[in-house]
């Protein structure tokens, strides 16, 4: 059963903490996989493998390079969310394919709207993400 109050998460960088509150009510098959591969140490030692300034910073991909997979695939949990900046969303490259790749909004992207799933948003650290680059490490993800 889903606490009331919406799980958190801690995405450590090299630039400073980014805080992710994550959306479990709309998309908890999605949260529930993100949550399952911090604890497990999948995100440990990343690197942010695609940063696009004013789109978004990408990471999740063991092998640091965007082509890695997870040995699981999601479907996508269609939410009302937006994708608006500071959103956490499930990378994909077709329908179904969703694994460990996360990415977050720089910006407002309307035209990802109903594409992609978005699962979380960031409430701290805007910052941090603001500073990361692509080929940054991500230290891990913390979830309490």
């Amino acid at each position: 059963m889903l606490s009331r109050t919406p799980p958190r998460a801690y995405i450590d960088t090299d630039h400073g903490t980014i805080t992710l509150e994550l959306f479990g009510r709309e998309a908890p098959l999605v949260v529930e996989a993100f949550i399952r591969l911090a604890q497990n140490g999948t995100y440990r030692n990343t690197t942010f493998h695609r940063v696009v300034p004013n789109f978004v910073v990408q990471d999740g991909d063991a092998s640091g390079d965007g082509s890695g997979e997870s040995g699981f695939t999601l479907r996508e949990s269609w939410t009302r969310q937006r994708h608006e900046r500071g959103c956490l969303g499930l990378a994909t490259s077709g329908p179904d394919t969703g694994g460990s790749q996360y990415y977050m909004c720089h910006s407002t992207q309307p035209h990802l709207d109903g594409g992609y799933t978005v699962f979380g948003r960031v409430i701290d650290g805007f910052a941090a993400m603001d500073r990361v680059v692509q080929g940054d490490r991500m230290l891990r993800i913390r979830v309490p």
